[in-house]
């Protein structure tokens, strides 16, 4: 029989243990889902944990790292095993947090209205007016019902009596909820049976109640519905993963700055269909980057003009803008007089000691117990790592205090805690448990009730065993805080609202011009990486039949690979590599070449990021399998055999990628541009490819008319009409002029047409299209003269070369359409361009 977990699990006598009493005694709310984990065989662990791997994976769960170089899209780290709190501690937990959040929220309305904390001399003015993050455009603003604070996280830690601190507020844009709901879907079905019989408490309730506040809240005007966005910096920033994901699951579009305008003193989204009224602003982006006009000029993020709606109460922002003034640690130790002055009443959770260096009794305190002290930076927008007083020494210590008494207001001394630990699972053994530093951060939410406090939240948990500090920058890991009920739990969801006929939406209407494009362009890559890896899998295949020898199929798919440049152009000094592996291999897995299969499948990603919240599971799913395939197989160092098998594995994904387009998208206008995005990128490829190979000598040789039609993916159709070797004529017909052939000229060109001319007349525009003048040209070309002259005796001035121009031509149209769709749905020239600042 194995041994218990408890056999070799470290025990501290310096940390609080989460699971373990004093006595190493297993804690009553802990007992129960250990003896479940201590049952568990290690075959069966080592496939959890490959399950919650593989959902971080497939669900693109990232945390991005800006100084990491391989920190962009790094997957989330999630430790399987919760934190458990139990029902009477949550209580306390939970009453504190709420508390803290209106204890703050009356404090920002203080503080840019009547300043009578200031006055009154229970805050030093320098301690506000001397940093940053005090907004003085925001002075004299007062947002709707006076809610300021309308979401708040607070990072708490547990100090070895058991007693929980308070060691940082989040209150500006607080990050971490998004990836507790994702860690909650994820741990529930590694552990469901636990989950359902320790009565875990859920989490939609508190996403509903944030829903609700910001829904009370928005300044309407008479019978209209509140419309309310989720403002994000874009796919750079670190927690991007967490704003599309929070998006899509609270209902709302996920917008960037220049998604936005303002016009008079009101706030519009930019949609395809004109400009739509915003009320409510829940956003992912620093204060000072919101407004370009009266905050940071430089801010290519921001909304010029939000300010001034703002001002007039035409619009709700979530946290209100200034509201990370209070984010500044040195604040902690002011706190509990604080909240007897505006509250009446005792604070209810301590914060960690703190001395904020700027008054002078508190830098005494700190030069004589430096060495006891954490030395950390007063304001936010400082970048400095926390310093532990005990770790200088000599010349380090004496230069870090004669920095602290030039500037004693730049710093705070907090005391040093030893964190609590708690269980996490080693990946490096079979069976075994290690205990590591534990953390929590908690969220509360304004409600019409008050405000709302998730029952659980964003445990952290770190790398080391003796580290003193908590980040997920620092590759710190998470895990899901379960907090336990005597009482039923509650069954709501998101996933199911329940909405009246006024809330009905259809079709899309509100898209906003930048999603549409980026829908267009994932459209157009689809397509373009499908086209490149059928490209490179005709002439891989060739090279491989031919064993190394230059035979004319070899010539002619590596001439027209080359001009489709799909393959780099030979240097002038350097000898043409028709054929060579060499060439092909990088152009299947070098991201970095032009034109290659791994950079094009690097520009899907970057468009399906971008629009992430219009795609379906499945569809994502997919695009990261893609991902992964291409990631993998480079690490591989291929043969060509291995390449063609990798190729036939990458059009095996992009055929389940058309379907998700097909069969899981609604058919709105976001959908009608992937498709018309998709329909010229074919259309183009299908006319510069044709035009060209029938201009091509190389292409007279024996073998060229197959692979033209395995490149086209019509190799079937053809052979099952015809049953014979492939002939110009016939071919021509299927690729050129067969409408019913999804993968023809006429076939693109035609169902382009149709899209154009339906959107046009729901839009109520007229299309700058030549398609249709187009087609009747092509559909005018006369295919009998084609029979009196055979392939391989064309030459200039016959009818093979009138077709290949006309083809270019259509290319050319194709070409100024994707242009003309630009200009006139993407970059709104003329009435809703955006302005620029420049300084």
């Amino acid at each position: 029989m194995a041994r218990t977990l408890l056999a070799i699990y470290p025990h501290n006598a310096r940390r609080y243990d989460e699971m373990l009493t004093a006595e190493g005694e297993v804690r009553p709310h802990w007992q129960q889902f250990f003896s479940h984990l201590d049952g568990i065989a290690p075959d069966d662990m080592h496939r959890r944990l490959d399950f919650v791997d593989r959902r971080i994976q497939e669900n693109g769960v990232t945390y991005n790292v800006y100084a990491d170089p391989s920190g962009a899209d790094r997957p989330w780290a999630l430790d399987p095993l919760p934190l458990i709190i139990p029902p009477d501690e949550w209580a306390e937990i939970s009453a504190a947090v709420a508390q803290r959040a209106t204890l703050l929220n009356a404090m920002l309305a203080d503080l840019y209205g009547p300043q009578r904390l200031l006055n009154e001399g229970m805050l030093p003015p320098a301690l506000i007016y001397g940093q940053h993050g005090y907004l003085w455009p925001c002075q004299g603003i007062k947002p709707p019902g006076d809610v300021w604070l309308h979401q708040y996280a607070v990072d708490l830690a547990r100090s070895p009596d058991g007693k929980w601190w308070v060691i940082a507020d989040r209150t500006q844009a607080p990050s971490g909820a998004g990836y507790a709901l994702e860690n909650r879907l994820v741990v529930s079905h590694v552990f469901p049976e636990m989950f359902r019989d320790l009565r875990v408490q859920h989490l939609a309730d508190f996403f509903h109640d944030q829903q609700d506040g910001l829904t009370a809240l928005a300044p309407v005007d008479g019978d209209e519905q509140p419309h309310i966005v989720l403002l994000t910096p874009g796919p750079y920033n670190e927690t991007y993963f967490e704003h599309a994901y929070l998006a899509r699951y609270l209902g709302f579009p996920l917008v960037e700055g220049q998604d936005l305008t303002v016009r008079g003193d009101t706030l519009y989204l930019k949609t395809l269909r004109g400009l739509k009224r915003v009320h409510v602003v829940l956003r992912r982006q620093d204060d000072d980057y919101c407004d370009p006009l009266e905050l940071r000029g430089g801010s290519a993020l921001g909304i010029p003009g939000l300010l001034n709606v703002a001002r007039a109460g035409r619009v709700v922002i979530a946290n209100a803008l200034g509201s990370g003034l209070l984010a500044s640690g040195a604040l902690m130790g002011f706190l509990p007089a604080i909240c007897r002055k505006l509250l009446g009443e005792e604070l209810a959770m301590p914060s960690v000691a703190t001395w904020w260096c700027g008054e002078k009794p508190a830098l005494e305190y700190v030069r004589e117990n430096f060495d006891d002290l954490v030395i950390k930076p007063t304001y936010p927008t400082q970048r400095m790592d926390p310093i532990f007083g005990h770790e200088l020494k000599g010349k380090e210590r004496e230069e870090m205090l004669r920095r602290i008494e030039a500037r004693p207001h730049a710093y705070v001394a907090q005391e040093m805690v030893n964190l609590s630990q708690g269980p996490t699972w080693s990946r490096s053994h079979e069976r075994r448990l290690l205990a590591r530093p534990v953390g929590l951060r908690v969220y509360a939410v304004a409600s019409p009730d008050g405000y709302s406090v998730m029952p659980g939240g964003l445990a952290r948990v770190a790398t080391g065993a003796n580290a003193r500090i908590i980040s997920m920058q620092r590759g710190g890991a998470s895990k899901d805080a379960w907090v336990l009920t005597d009482g039923p739990v509650s069954e709501f969801t998101l996933l199911k609202p329940s909405l009246g006929v006024r809330d009905l939406v259809r079709a899309g209407a509100n898209l906003t011009s930048r999603v549409v494009e980026n829908l267009f362009w994932l459209g157009r890559y689809s397509e373009r990486f499908d086209d490149s890896a059928r490209m490179l899998r005709v002439a891989l295949s060739r090279v491989v039949e031919a064993g190394g020898a230059k035979t004319p199929a070899v010539a002619s798919a590596m001439e027209l690979a080359l001009h489709l440049g799909i393959l780099p152009s030979p240097e002038e000094d350097e000898k043409a590599r028709e054929g060579s592996e060499h060439v092909l291999l990088e152009a299947i897995y070098d991201p970095n070449q032009p034109g290659s299969l791994a950079g094009n499948i690097r520009s899907l990603m970057w468009s399906a990021t971008h629009v992430r919240e219009c795609l379906s599971l499945d569809h994502w799913h997919s695009l990261n399998r893609l991902q992964r395939e291409q990631q993998a197989a480079l690490k591989a160092h291929p043969t060509l055999t291995e390449a063609i098998a990798f190729l036939d594995r990458v059009l095996g994904v992009s055929s389940s990628l058309t379907g998700f387009a097909m069969d899981n998208m609604t058919r709105d206008d976001g959908w009608r541009f992937l498709i018309i995005g998709r329909r010229l990128e074919r259309l183009s490829f299908l006319c510069n490819g044709l035009a060209h190979f029938l201009r091509m000598q190389s292409s007279r040789g024996p073998g060229s008319l197959e692979w033209l039609l395995e490149l086209t993916d019509s190799i079937i159709t053809y052979r099952s009409r015809y049953s014979r070797l492939p002939e110009l004529l016939p071919v021509l017909d299927l690729l050129v002029f067969d409408d019913s052939n999804p993968h023809g000229v006429v076939f693109q060109a035609s169902v382009l047409a149709r899209y154009l001319d339906r959107m046009a007349r729901e839009l109520d525009e007229r299309s700058e299209s030549r398609l249709p003048e187009m087609l009747e040209r092509l559909r005018a070309f006369d295919l009998e003269r084609l029979e009196q002259q055979p392939f391989s005796q064309c030459r200039s001035g016959s009818p093979c070369d009138e077709l290949a121009d006309l083809l270019q031509e259509l290319d050319a149209a194709a070409v100024q359409l994707s242009d003309w769709l630009g200009r006139h749905y993407f970059t709104h020239v003329g009435d809703v361009s955006r302005q620029t600042m420049a300084l």
